[in-house]
């Protein structure tokens, strides 16, 4: 699972450097304002659970819910950009790779989760 964030934390800030050379001054800068912060947050939650595993997990989980939430906010960019309008240029579908990412992660985070849970539950009887 550590590895899972890791990748998923450079993943992310992969997109901001390839969004500073894609888009525009003012929204690449956004964009990679953006990729550092919530990318960076994930390699510091990889970096937590090498000490405290699920402490690192369940912070990866709730940046990976917030990064869920914001690109859930942009899927009506995306849907245009599908259709035809190429507007925005490519940062409807690099804001969608991002999304991707981090449901994978939230995903992954919350089934672990439940595994642990019903692994302690079954311990207990």
């Amino acid at each position: 699972m550590r590895l899972l964030i890791f990748l998923s934390g450079a993943v992310i800030l992969a997109l901001g450097f390839v969004a500073h050379h894609l888009l525009g001054k003012t929204e690449a800068l956004a964009f990679i304002q953006g990729s550092l912060t919530l990318g960076g947050g994930l390699v510091i939650c990889g970096l937590f659970s090498l000490k405290m595993p699920w402490h690192g997990l369940i912070g990866a989980g709730v940046l990976a819910l917030l990064g869920t939430t914001r690109g859930a906010a942009n899927l009506p960019d995306a849907l245009k950009l599908f259709a035809g309008d190429r507007s925005r240029g490519p940062a409807p579908a690099l804001e969608l790779g991002v999304t991707a990412v981090c449901l994978l992660l939230l995903v992954r985070v919350l089934a672990a989760l439940q595994r642990e849970r019903t692994r302690r539950m079954l311990e207990r009887e």
